[in-house]
């Protein structure tokens, strides 16, 4: 998994990126095929924004939150993001793996 943290008006520090990497370690152990991980962390007025975009086998996903605190709105995204992805993984998985063997009992 690549990872890719930016922030656009406000300074990345090694905390921020620590935590971002910890949470987003969330995504990884519902679905192995992440391929690429964009975060942008911004900061317009007083609000504090997380988006992040990623790259899965087949589709890329895009969520977005935004908060007062900047820990709270990369918590609220990384809880979007775990829900898109687990969408995401029922959606791609075989939806008819026991329908041959019930096909095949009724014959």
């Amino acid at each position: 998994m690549n990872l890719n943290v930016t922030g656009h008006h406000l300074e990345v520090t090694p905390a921020i990126r620590d935590y971002v990497t910890d949470k987003l370690g969330k995504v990884t152990r519902h679905f192995d095929h992440v391929i690429d991980v964009n975060v942008i962390l911004s900061v317009e007025k007083l609000a504090q924004k997380a988006e992040v975009n990623v790259h899965v086998s087949g589709k890329d996903i895009f969520v977005k939150s935004e908060d007062a605190d900047m820990y709270a709105a990369i918590d609220s995204l990384v809880d979007k993001l775990d829900r898109q992805i687990l969408k995401h993984k029922e959606m791609n998985g075989t939806p008819h793996r026991g329908a041959s063997a019930k096909h095949q009992a009724i014959e």
